[in-house]
């Protein structure tokens, strides 16, 4: 097939391009900066641009769209407009132009409302009680992208949780530079169990939802290596992996809240330079466990993980210590 891919030029993006140019699809990628994909050609442009996207859904017969501005901070109009709109645009374009496939890489905090996740399957998007811009507008943004499935038109949703590996400047260096520094601490116990994907697996579980998309389509579902953790072991094994050491010090969840809310709201009127320390979005997610059943993802997609927590994690040792 010819397959657009948005957001190639970040990890998970550039993952997924890869991965159908070795399947031997023609892939085009659309973002703001080359891509770096071998095998892949680029086409630059923003999804706040109606003429660039009309440009690179041309003829070409699937989409996978990653684009979306990501951030634990920022103005809720910038939000709204590349995550909602860009989609609603996105999602319009590829139906005019003849595109028969459409998955839309969604996150499984578009269903998260701020308690415990444990063994749930995709739940439906929920802009109303989702904790933060980032997470109300991609929930928007899919109820848009699975409101416009339609015969002709098979679009999927699919939530990778907590994507990492070897070159992830979104998790793993956020967890080693502040761990190496001593500003990482673990959130009440480190005892909730959390799902993450290994990006390997995260990559080729979306390019199953496009080969199945046919078959599974106006669906939504989460993609995660099946191998729940608790928290601070997660965190020990990032930073163990990046030879730095562990999270030592905690702080109680009641208070990683309060100091989250604080911080938003400073935040709001005179942001930072980088990421905010703690949000309640980040405390709430590091203090509850976030697990899920996998049965129906792995029946309806005809997919498994094939790299395992602790394999990635030594792949992870090994970029650190090329």
């Amino acid at each position: 097939m010819r397959v657009l891919v948005t957001g190639a030029s970040g990890l998970l993006g550039s993952a997924v391009a890869g991965e159908l140019v070795d399947n031997g699809h023609e892939v085009r990628t659309f973002q703001r900066r080359p891509s770096g994909v071998e095998g892949a050609t680029d086409e630059l442009g923003s999804l706040t641009d109606r003429g660039a996207i009309a440009r690179a859904v041309r003829s070409v017969d699937a989409v996978v769209h990653l684009a979306a501005k990501v951030s634990l901070s920022g103005h809720a109009d910038e939000f709204d407009r590349v995550n909602v709109k860009g989609t609603t645009d996105l999602v319009a374009a590829a139906s005019s132009a003849g595109v028969t496939r459409f998955v839309f890489v969604s996150s499984p905090s578009v269903a998260h409302t701020g308690t415990s996740i444990m063994g749930d399957d995709a739940l439906p998007a929920d802009p109303a009680h989702a904790r933060g811009d980032y997470a109300r507008t991609k929930a928007r943004a899919e109820l848009v992208a699975l409101g416009a499935d339609a015969e002709g038109f098979a679009v999927v949703a699919v939530r990778p949780h907590l994507v990492w590996g070897p070159g992830d400047t979104q998790l793993v260096e956020r967890i080693v530079d502040r761990a190496g520094s001593g500003r990482l601490p673990v959130i009440g116990s480190g005892a909730a169990l959390i799902d993450t994907i290994y990006i390997d697996n995260a990559a080729t579980g979306i390019v199953a939802a496009l080969d199945r998309a046919e078959h599974v389509h106006g669906r939504s579902y989460v993609l995660t290596n099946g191998e729940p953790r608790p928290v601070a072991e997660m965190l020990g094994g990032i930073c163990r992996a990046a030879g730095v050491a562990a999270p030592t010090w905690s702080v109680p969840a009641r208070v990683a809240l309060a100091a989250g809310s604080l911080v938003e709201r400073v935040w709001a009127v005179r942001p930072g330079t980088d990421e905010p320390p703690m949000t309640r979005f980040l405390a709430e997610q590091l203090s509850t466990s976030h697990w899920f059943d996998q049965r129906r993802t792995r029946a309806d997609l005809q997919w498994a993980p094939s790299v395992t927590i602790d394999e990635g994690l030594e792949r992870l040792a090994r970029s650190y210590r090329g």
